[in-house]
């Protein structure tokens, strides 16, 4: 399954991140830039150490997982 991580820093400068599940590819950089801009010009999020402040990265992560029989 692929997530598109969100990357944010908060007031006090550590990291939060916000992932949404199957993302729409092929991924446009600028829209994801753009929502994250607002995001934060909105202050539509906080966290414990405080509002997001600024973009730290956007990614796409995909986990598998295979079982073993036992």
């Amino acid at each position: 399954m692929k997530k598109l991580e969100l990357k944010f820093l908060n007031q006090d400068g550590k990291t939060v991140t916000y992932s949404l599940e199957k993302p729409v590819e092929p991924v446009d950089s600028a829209a994801i830039k753009a929502a994250m801009d607002e995001i934060i010009a909105q202050n539509a999020f906080t966290s414990s150490g405080g509002d997001v402040a600024s973009i730290k990265e956007a990614r796409i992560v995909e986990r598998n997982v295979q079982g073993i029989e036992l």
